[in-house]
């Protein structure tokens, strides 16, 4: 039986990118024994931290005995290891719209790295750690990425940079000719992470398998129900025994040598797409000429590279591979029932490999805690194709996390700037040009301007205002503060959103999902607390539901809670709170089925009152309107689009007032103070924007094409 090797490397060996070794490096089986091996040289460095193993054993060549070392001996080489780091800049936090370089590798790179690390040296499987990852931020988890049928530990290589600031993240490869059976693959797998567990034992431990690495996830997380696993697994290979390629097995053990050449050419096609991983490096913003000029060079790039599909693949190695996807499928599906970790699927809507759509569907199913979110555009090789950025997924999902429970404030993660691009032009892209937003602030003496120079920088801030018609003017508004001022604006949702309920096996990764990875929390006071303490911005609207799901001819009014909700909070934390109001929505939609319409169709107001009823309840033990929470979707019809406008009104302070605010009277009277602001901007915004030339969308569009792209389309004259 092949033996498993421990990879060991300096902690800090970073080796150079012309794919040559400066060194070597030693290798010990857990069966006893040293073995020097080659490394891929420009993948090998760890994040800042010894490899699992050596934190277990103490070399001989320095002074140990190769066995398992005493607790003292590894906290020793810990302390070693921390003072080391401390000579090193170590990441605290994220900058909002950071470069997680999502974009600047592809699959070439891919193809082009395997090459280099497919070289035999007679060694079993081992971690790696790419040198793309870097330094992650501190107290960051460990991810251990288990790979397909290729083995290669390749498969993040479009995540590299992004992965490596949230996670520690580490690598299986497994050699071409390397026939370790699937059980000793889980129990390597199973030593790491039971050695993760003793180093850390309060951080969660994320295993992410792809296709034949997902029944490998499933299977350690079956064996290690008491450790802390969060399971990330794409197009699972537990469906294998019912894989379109069954008939073709047989095919292929008969198939002569000289014809395997024929193989990579047709497994490149049965496992991704090749336009979708062709497109990973193409701005979505370049004209159409330029984009298909860009794509039909690297189509023309990649095509040849499909050749070393085979030195990955030899038909040895393909067949063997084969027969242990059969066994991984079977382990991992006996032992479906013991899985207690947490598990997000990943699962393809085009994969001509596996019935990965199914598959999904079955699993979430048949485990205890387990999501889905569907690619209906992409195929097998999901990690190597345009679409999909795994660190924005995890973070829409709220999967990430540096304890044992999910806290939406310390272990938020800030956008980077290919999310912003991707939310801003493709997610809201359409509503955003049609919109046309224009956003006014109000100057601490009164003077009203265009921007957001008025909303102070430095939190913490309370932005309160009126909650548009499903929430239309959410978008532009986030959109402003990140383009305009760098700040993210956190805003405080219903908890119904957050809840999961709403999701299905066939449940795409949506317009909420994205809410989350741009800060939505849910409203809690735990929450709010949380927010203020870390001077964020954040962004509440007291109507809440009532408001943004309002009836026919209710549009800007307010509907707001007797009680001073917000005040003494923001008080306490000295934030500044800055009323806002927001017009438009009747000059992009028009409101044609409401709850009293919806509640008079039968079927569909039995299930209004349902969902209403297990609805989380926000304003229990409330009366008025504000605790009318009924949940339901309103039937509205797009209108040629107008404008939307926001006005801030002027900041109001409330440091050193907080014990003045204790008392009831006087904080009932700056929530009053606040309501009247927000109604103040709405008034002013309803009768200026009868001045504005451009508030048809036809004006505007007239007014981008005899101008350029960066000039900004004018509105009213705020000062008249």
């Amino acid at each position: 039986m092949t033996s498993l090797l421990s990879f060991r490397v300096s902690p800090y060996l970073v080796l150079n990118s012309e794919f040559r070794p400066l060194c070597r490096v030693q290798a010990r089986s857990t069966v006893g024994g040293d073995s020097t091996v080659s490394s891929s040289p420009e993948l090998v460095v760890l994040n800042g931290g010894l490899p699992v193993e050596e934190r277990e054993r103490i070399d001989p060549l320095n002074g140990g005995n190769g066995y398992v070392a005493s607790k003292t001996e590894v906290m020793k080489k810990r302390k070693k290891v921390k003072k080391e780091a401390k000579a090193t800049s170590i990441l605290e936090s994220l900058e909002v719209l950071w470069d997680d370089a999502y974009g600047t590798s592809s699959v070439k790179d891919y193809l082009d790295c395997s090459r280099d690390m497919i070289r035999p040296d007679g060694g079993p499987p081992r971690w790696f750690c790419p040198v793309e990852c870097g330094q992650p931020l501190n107290n960051s988890p460990v991810l251990l990425f288990l790979p397909g049928l290729d083995g290669t530990g390749l498969g993040l290589i479009l995540h590299h940079k992004a992965l490596g600031r949230a996670f520690e993240v580490r690598c299986l490869h497994i050699p071409v000719y390397d026939k370790t059976p699937f059980e000793d693959l889980v129990i390597f797998v199973e030593k790491t992470v039971k050695a993760e567990y003793a180093s850390s034992p309060h951080k969660p431990i994320y295993l992410v398998g792809d296709s034949l690495g997902g029944c490998l996830a499933l299977a350690v997380a079956a064996r290690n129900a008491t450790i802390d696993l969060v399971v990330l697994i794409t197009n699972p290979a537990t469906s294998f025994g019912r894989s379109q390629l069954q008939p073709l097995l047989p095919l292929l053990e008969a198939m002569p040598d000289g014809l395997h050449f024929t193989v990579p050419y047709l497994l490149s096609f049965i496992m991704g797409d090749p336009v979708k991983m062709a497109t990973v490096n193409i701005d979505d913003m370049l004209p159409p000429r330029a984009a298909l000029e860009k794509l039909s060079v690297n189509l023309t790039s990649l095509l040849p590279r499909l050749s070393g599909l085979a030195d990955i693949m030899p038909k040895e190695t393909l067949l063997w591979k084969l027969k242990l996807l059969k066994s991984a499928a079977s382990y991992a599906n006996s032992r479906l029932h013991a899985v207690n970790a947490e598990v997000l699927l990943l699962a393809s809507g085009k994969d001509n490999m596996l019935p990965s759509r199914d598959e999904a569907q079955r699993l979430m199913n048949s485990l205890k805690n387990c999501r889905v979110r569907h690619f209906k555009d992409n195929g097998h090789s999901l990690l190597l194709e345009d679409g999909i950025n795994l660190l924005t997924v995890i973070k829409g999902t709220n999967t990430y996390r540096r304890t044992r429970r999910h806290d939406y404030v310390l272990d938020f993660l800030p956008p980077s700037m290919s999310e912003y691009k991707v939310a801003f032009n493709q997610v809201v892209g359409l509503l955003r040009n049609a919109s046309g937003s224009a956003l006014f602030s109000t100057l601490d003496d009164g003077k009203i301007v265009r921007g957001l120079s008025g909303v102070p920088s430095e939190g913490p801030v309370l932005l309160v205002g009126y909650h548009m018609l499903m929430g239309l003017e959410l978008y532009s508004l986030v959109e402003e503060f990140l383009r305009e001022k760098n700040i993210i604006v956190r805003g405080v949702a219903h908890p119904e959103l957050f809840s999961g309920k709403l999701e299905n096996p066939s449940s795409e990764f949506g317009i909420i999902d994205w809410m989350k990875v741009f800060g939505a929390v849910p409203v809690t006071a735990s929450n709010l607390f949380k927010l203020f303490s870390t001077k964020s911005h954040v962004l509440l609207y007291p109507g809440g539901a009532r408001e943004a799901l309002h009836y026919k001819g209710e549009e800007y009014q307010l509907f707001w809670p007797d009680q001073p909700e917000f005040v003494r909070m923001a008080a306490r934390f000295g934030a500044t709170i800055v009323p806002f109001g927001a017009v438009g929505e009747d000059d992009i939609a028009e409101l044609v089925l409401d709850y009293n319409d919806l509640m008079k169709i039968p079927f569909v107001n039995d299930y209004i009152r349902e969902s209403s009823h297990n609805a989380i309840r926000v304003r229990e033990g409330m009366s008025g309107e504000v605790a009318n929470e009924a949940l339901f979707i309103p039937g509205i019809l797009p209108r040629i689009p107008g404008r939307l406008y926001y006005l801030f009104g002027k900041p109001i302070e409330t440091r050193g007032r907080y014990e003045r605010l204790k008392d009831r009277e006087n904080a009932n009277e700056l929530y009053l103070q606040v309501k009247s602001g927000v109604e103040s901007c709405i008034a002013y915004l309803l009768k200026k924007r009868e001045e504005d030339p451009y508030r048809n969308i036809f004006d505007r569009t007239i007014h981008k094409a005899l101008h350029s792209p960066l000039d900004e389309i004018p509105a009213f004259e705020p000062w008249k």
